[in-house]
């Protein structure tokens, strides 16, 4: 994987989780970032440049779009192996991998030219687990993977126009952590362990791990907009994840709200303050997008990076899940109408979430790839997620 972005570590760390929960000591699963552990300087600081491109969008754009032609990234990709082909040969190597998931765009090209180059292509099976979930970089494809894990019929048709055959391609799902898999606890229950009321409607919103986006000015318009004057009481409440966003956390903290509002740093079980709320207010990062629909939460995309986020928009809207605007006005005035007048689109947005939801995806993705490693080799030693 490479931390360009929270989603592929979260990806790797969900199928290292199910491996340990499916297969025990089976197994033993590496999660390394290929580039910043493995390739040398300037290679080396492609998670920083992403962050830098991604806060300047235009310029991701023009990346994003630039190098989607095959013409372009792949004499690209033959370049860099000149110069990271050794590096990163050695990195793979020392794990003796008895199979490799790739969960990066970037993670197919090179590591299958020194399989390849070593002889080692029929040995060790090369998988990759697509994490976007419906518009998607070429460079996610490539014709020499064992298999390639799609989380959509629309990832799978472009993996098709790719030039991959049926036989590689699997529909899965987008791998999230087992954790969302298991039963959650009463609504009620949760909400009391987070400090919220246990009664009236909550919405969920987060700005993800960085607390990005407009937070406080959204969590102000539904300050205002989910407090009845007239009857002088709240109709809802907020749950507001800011991340290690510690500045964002302590102005939300200091603000006298109208209504209930709980704000949390950091948060590890997600699938708790989800499980807590009614709706959620998030970017259209594809991890969340599917953990919510596990939970059957309609969701209100605030923005999405261009690229390979822009398709998760059309998707969550056009299957009923959910709805769009970047306006915090008229999220707040989204959310009072659900949980006022609005009431049964909430519900029948939920039902539409749960049945659009793949919770067992990771699970699948794991037994997969025992079969495969059961055939290459019938003692399983090693995992390297990369």
């Amino acid at each position: 994987m490479s931390d360009t972005g929270g989603g592929h570590r979260a990806s790797a760390e969900a199928i290292k989780a199910a491996f340990i929960q499916e297969f025990g000591d089976d197994y033993q699963v590496f999660v390394t970032d290929l580039w910043t552990d493995h390739t040398p300087w300037p290679f080396n600081q492609l998670p920083r440049s992403y962050s830098f491109l991604v806060k300047h969008g235009p310029l991701w754009k023009m990346t994003y779009y630039g190098t989607a032609p095959r013409v372009v990234h792949q004499p690209h990709f033959a370049a860099t192996s000149t110069f990271i082909a050794r590096e990163v040969a050695k990195g793979l190597m020392k794990y003796q991998p008895d199979v490799i998931i790739s969960v990066h765009p970037l993670m197919q090209h090179v590591p299958l030219r020194i399989l390849r180059s070593k002889g080692l292509l029929d040995k060790i099976p090369f998988t990759t687990v697509v994490t976007d979930l419906s518009t998607c970089h070429p460079t996610w494809f490539h014709k020499l993977v064992t298999r390639c894990y799609c989380p959509s019929a629309e990832v799978a048709k472009r993996a098709l126009k790719a030039g991959l055959q049926p036989s590689q391609i699997k529909v899965y799902g987008l791998p999230v952590r087992p954790s969302f898999v298991k039963p959650i606890r009463p609504k009620d229950e949760l909400r009391r362990e987070l400090g919220m009321d246990e009664y009236l409607p909550a919405v969920l919103l987060m700005g993800g791990g960085e607390g990005m986006g407009p937070i406080e000015a959204t969590a102000r318009a539904l300050g205002d907009a989910l407090y009845d004057e007239i009857l002088g009481e709240p109709i809802g409440q907020i749950l507001v994840i800011c991340g290690r966003n510690k500045k964002l956390t302590n102005r939300l903290q200091s603000i006298n709200w109208k209504v209930p509002v709980q704000v949390k740093g950091f948060v590890t079980k997600m699938e708790e303050s989800m499980g807590a709320c009614d709706c959620i207010i998030t970017k259209a990062g594809p991890g969340t997008i599917a953990e919510a629909m596990i939970r059957g939460l309609p969701i209100i995309l605030n923005g999405y990076i261009a690229g390979q986020e822009a398709g998760n928009v059309p998707y969550v809207v056009e299957n009923g899940c959910g709805k769009f605007s970047k306006s915090p006005e008229q999220i707040a005035k989204i959310v009072a109408d659900w949980f006022g007048p609005r009431s049964d689109e909430l519900k029948m947005m939920s039902q539409n979430a749960l049945k659009l939801a793949r919770p067992d995806a990771v699970f699948k993705i794991v037994h997969d790839l025992h079969e495969l490693v059961r055939q290459k080799c019938f003692v399983p030693q090693y995992a390297c997620a990369t």
